[in-house]
């Protein structure tokens, strides 16, 4: 395994999570979803809660002092 640092992952260390809250954040405008639109901090705090927080944990376990270097270039959403 190698810690990625090209493409979408040069502009944030979550693209695929950024990405599924602007799908979230599109969607309910496009429906006119006020009560959508409403839940997208509760979306995203469900991202960062069981998917960011976990990853990163993993991440830092498995690649060390190189993620902490990619932590410290790279911001996590945008």
């Amino acid at each position: 395994m190698a810690l990625i640092e090209a493409g979408p992952y040069r502009l944030s260390r979550n693209p695929l999570y950024v990405g599924l809250l602007a799908l979230h954040l599109g969607v309910a405008l496009l429906a006119s979803s006020l009560w959508a639109v409403v839940a997208l901090p509760v979306s995203w705090w469900l991202v960062w809660w069981g998917a960011v927080r976990p990853e990163e944990r993993f991440l830092r376990e498995r690649f060390g002092e190189e993620y902490d270097a990619y932590v410290r270039r790279v911001r996590r959403w945008l």
